[in-house]
């Protein structure tokens, strides 16, 4: 089980950096709205420019917890546990906007990931 826990924490912490770093400025069909760009979607759900900066540096900060929780497990499961907070927020969001179920797959798929890093991964005796 503890391996399924290592490939969401993994999974998720990638998916997260690669949208912050490699998708900011792209059209992705999952955005919010009518977004094309993650300015634009923060728009969509009514947040100011430096809630998106605030955001994006939390979730960046959490995914890096994560991939260093693979080495050092005590931060796994905070990370992660802060990490879905987040995505239960981004779900929220596109329900805000009345999104079709689709785009909040991305999301949802962060979530489940990191959901079971914190629930199989969280052993802090492995220090």
């Amino acid at each position: 089980m503890k391996i399924i826990g290592k490939i969401g924490q993994a999974g998720s912490a990638i998916w997260i950096l690669n949208v912050w770093f490699n998708r900011f400025n792209k059209d992705t069909g999952y955005r919010g709205g009518n977004a094309t760009n993650m300015r634009e979607e923060f728009e969509e759900y009514g947040l100011p420019e430096p809630v998106m900066y605030a955001v994006g540096a939390t979730k960046v900060s959490l995914a890096t917890m994560m991939l260093v929780g693979l080495v050092k497990p005590k931060f796994a499961r905070p990370a992660s546990v802060g990490l879905a907070t987040l995505m239960l927020g981004a779900i929220g969001m596109h329900l805000k906007v009345k999104d079709p179920l689709k785009r909040s797959i991305p999301a949802i798929s962060v979530l489940t990931g990191a959901v079971l890093a914190a629930a199989l991964n969280g052993d802090d005796s492995e220090a």
